[in-house]
């Protein structure tokens, strides 16, 4: 374990779904939305607080909620938001590993430094979040992954929970074991029945008294996540497929002077990465989002794989010129840059100027 306190964060977007939807749409923000037809598939934390829950029937969620507003669901959209929070993440730390479309853990020890702390790493991480993608972010931070994960899960909706370990026993004690992470309703269930409502309740028990109830690996599992332990490490999912950098704007802020310093910035940081995990890309990608959150996504291939700064900023310079006239009557928020279609590990090879488009 890293000589960091907490170097280990759980990122987590809030009701992802509903909150899409309230970003796209100005007319739904602080509303009850429901994302479904039949069946809940998301609800806003203000249809939550009248009890809906995903998963729930529509007959009933309507008679909990009568004034919500149902959406159909966008999955492009929400396939198109997924891919900007995973870049955003990927963006802030060297070790990201993926559990969901919108949640990830980030492993932050290799930042970490008196001047950047895993909580100053989070803070901007949320303010990112909001100021680039119009998502409200709630992180935990903590020791392990199972700690992190508990502390998102507390802060939410919204939120941001530092648990330092001189606070884990006092956190996790009076918690109902429902909310240990890794106790589903049956196991929860069989708990209760011997009369183990809390997590400070089942901490108590040895580990071989907990078998009697679990059986030893559900006691293994349940005992470590009791007492915070969680020695899994945060894994990337294989080689990375894309690369990419954004930066956002503020309204009525973009320039073309200072569209161009972002897009040479962007460029800059996306092909440092790519060279230092000695990769090249033979796509690039421009991604921009306008004042109304509405977003555009244009690419070209080129005829060789690049990690060559010059060539890539060509490419995307090029779609951009391309988009200029939506820019000017739609204003520019956010303006990203990515490149896929990657050469193997090791395989990169710089594309000579000049470019050569397909």
């Amino acid at each position: 374990m890293s000589t960091v306190a907490t170097p280990i964060l759980h990122a987590d977007v809030d009701a992802f779904f509903a909150s899409v939807e309230q970003r796209d749409d100005p007319a739904l923000r602080g509303r009850e939305v429901i994302v479904g037809g039949g069946v809940v598939m998301a609800a806003s934390y203000e249809a939550r607080a009248r009890g809906v829950r995903g998963g729930m029937g529509e007959v009933r969620a309507r008679r909990l909620c009568p004034g919500a507003v149902w959406v159909a669901p966008r999955m492009d959209a929400y396939v198109a938001a997924s891919r900007e929070v995973l870049a955003l993440f990927e963006a802030a730390a060297p070790q990201v590993e993926a559990v969901s479309v919108e949640e990830a853990f980030l492993d932050v020890s290799a930042l970490a430094s008196p001047a950047r702390t895993p909580e100053s790493i989070a803070i901007r991480l949320r303010r990112d979040a909001r100021a680039q993608l119009g998502l409200p972010l709630t992180v935990g931070v903590a020791r392990s992954k199972v700690l992190a994960k508990m502390a998102s899960r507390a802060a939410k909706p919204d939120g941001l929970l530092v648990l330092e370990p001189e606070r884990e026993t006092a956190f996790l004690a009076p918690l109902a074991v429902e909310r240990l992470w890794g106790v589903g309703p049956a196991t929860a269930d069989k708990l209760r029945a011997r009369g183990l409502a809390t997590v400070g309740a089942v901490a108590e028990l040895p580990e071989h008294e907990l078998a009697a109830v679990l059986g030893k690996a559900g006691a293994r599992a349940i005992h470590a996540a009791v007492h915070g332990r969680d020695l899994r490490p945060v894994r990337p999912p294989g080689p990375r497929r894309s690369f990419g950098a954004q930066r956002a704007l503020a309204r009525g802020t973009a320039t073309p002077e200072r569209i161009d310093a972002l897009l040479a910035d962007v460029v800059e940081r996306v092909t440092r990465r790519l060279q230092a995990d000695g990769r090249a890309g033979r796509t690039v990608r421009l991604h921009l989002r306008f004042d109304d959150f509405t977003r555009l996504a244009r690419a070209r291939t080129l005829a060789r794989a690049t990690a060559s700064p010059a060539a890539v900023e060509a490419a995307a310079r090029a779609l951009l010129d391309a988009a200029a006239p939506r820019i000017a009557r739609d204003g520019l928020t956010c303006l990203g840059v990515s490149v896929d279609n990657l050469d193997a590990p090791g395989g990169g090879e710089q594309l000579a100027l000049p470019l050569v488009l397909t």
